[in-house]
């Protein structure tokens, strides 16, 4: 066994199996001065959470970037409207209440589909998109929820750019 200067940093992460897209928890014992250079690829699909400062500082790199381009810095519910009328498609001058709370739905599920909550149904006549369940949400409590959202905002981010 090597000889550490310090005590060993224990370091949870999630891994991503690749056949059936199943999250696993892994615990490492990592030798404190070995830390810093450790690697870990980020995977394509992220059903699990990174790392909080992690998850908190790629938020804010998006929030920057939203801030660029649009001058303002958008809450949770801003983006998930963004995100809706780009799934939508259809740019219009004025939304009702109802139909921002429709285009956010659908970036909840447009959102979840990346990791088989959701799958899309059909569209409508009026070109509003349905999604049907897959499967139900994992129990969270409400920070773990909106990490969780979070996660899958930035996914979306990742592969539509911004």
């Amino acid at each position: 066994m090597p000889d550490f200067d310090v005590k060993p940093v224990i370091v949870t992460y999630t891994e991503i199996l690749r056949k059936d897209n199943r999250c696993a928890s892994k615990t490492r014992l990592i030798p404190h001065s070995n830390f810093g250079r450790l690697k870990s690829p980020r995977p394509h699909y992220l059903c699990g959470m990174l790392a909080k400062d992690d998850l908190q500082q790629r938020w804010w790199d998006l929030e920057a970037r939203l801030v660029e381009r649009f001058g303002k810095k958008p809450d949770m519910e801003t983006v998930l409207f963004l995100i809706g009328i780009q799934e939508f498609g259809d740019i219009k001058e004025k939304f009702t209440k109802e139909q921002k709370q429709d285009l956010m739905h659908v970036a909840v599920c447009s959102l979840l589909s990346q990791s088989g909550y959701y799958e899309l149904e059909a569209v409508d006549e009026d070109g509003w998109p349905h999604f049907k369940q897959l499967k139900p949400m994992p129990e969270m409590n409400m920070i773990d929820q909106e990490n969780f959202l979070k996660d899958h905002i930035l996914l979306y981010f990742e592969h539509n750019g911004c």
